[in-house]
């Protein structure tokens, strides 16, 4: 950590103290970020967590669905987000006015929504779903009962093969990070590594997921590395957990996948990186800019998410 990190680390900690803040913080987020969180955690953990904090502000260091998601679980809290511009490639595939209209084409089915939707799709949602819990979710419901599952139309292609409900309609959107890896590039690291072990987000595409060793979420990924006698791990996900792999397990490698374009960077979130040290430091001192939900569409929201973490 550089002189200025340090310095704002620092006015971090003591904002948190003066004004009873904590922070939550996605992997996905850059290492300075989560070095600086109270809970760091996936999309799940995260919202888990948020409905007992015992302080009067929550800062979300992550992306804007997430801190929404607080916000529906934490209506009598401040809920502050640090970079509102930060969103998520997901979450905006799947606009709730074009999703009431797809919802209304499906009479009868029950709708499955990753948590990575805004609250507008959450509120016309029956159950959500994270990458932890998607099978789960999906299992729960009656075989016969048809679904819709949106927006990731790969995570909801795997949850069909597994379950083999042929009976779910899937709304087709995607995340930019996870729909970039490259296969070729992918195949090539295994040769290069034959010893290592390929572990593959469910929001990957079909053929990413069938070259893996273990498919997951990031909670999910991170506890089979530690359980794995393997010493070398090539890692389909965004970049961002590397840092809590190599926290955890410093004797083992972690080789990030490239994307198909490698002129662009890593395998990078680039709404996720968009939380700085420097915006937390000024959302803290401001207590903005924060999160105002319309309290119908909070209501029903709230339904969807609890139903998701009764089945966690």
């Amino acid at each position: 950590m550089n002189v200025d990190n340090s310095a704002l680390t620092a006015r971090i900690e003591t904002l948190k103290r003066e004004k009873r803040a904590v922070i939550l913080a996605h992997y996905y987020t850059t290492p300075e970020v989560q070095a600086v969180a109270d809970f760091l955690g996936d999309s799940l953990a995260l919202a888990v967590e948020a409905q007992s904090v015992d302080a009067d502000i929550i800062l979300f260091a992550g992306v804007h669905f997430m801190a929404e998601t607080a916000k529906v679980l934490c209506p009598d809290k401040k809920v502050l987000i640090p970079c509102p511009e930060a969103g998520c490639s997901l979450a905006e595939s799947c606009d709730a006015a074009a999703f009431a209209a797809f919802k209304a084409q499906y009479p009868g089915h029950t709708v499955v929504s990753y948590v990575n939707t805004t609250v507008g799709v959450k509120a016309l949602t029956d159950i959500c779903c994270t990458s932890s819990n998607a099978l789960k979710v999906v299992e729960s419901i009656p075989a016969e009962q048809p679904i819709i599952f949106a927006p990731d139309r790969n995570l909801g292609s795997y949850v069909r093969k597994l379950t083999g409900r042929e009976n779910m309609v899937l709304w087709d959107g995607a995340c930019h990070v996870h729909e970039e890896f490259s296969l070729e590039k992918l195949l090539r690291l295994k040769r290069e590594h034959p010893a290592a072990k390929t572990v593959v987000h469910p929001e990957c595409r079909a053929y990413i997921i069938e070259a893996a060793d273990f498919v997951g979420s990031t909670a999910a990924i991170l506890d089979y590395c530690g359980r794995s006698d393997a010493e070398e791990f090539i890692v389909v996900t965004e970049s961002g957990i590397l840092a809590e792999m190599k926290r955890r397990y410093p004797a083992k490698r972690f080789i990030p996948a490239p994307p198909d374009d490698e002129s662009c960077g890593c395998n990078d979130c680039r709404y996720m990186k968009m939380v700085t040290l420097e915006n937390i430091v000024a959302c803290l001192e401001n207590e903005a800019p924060g999160i105002e939900l319309d309290e119908a569409t909070r209501r029903a929201a709230e339904r969807s998410i609890r139903n998701m973490i009764a089945i966690r």
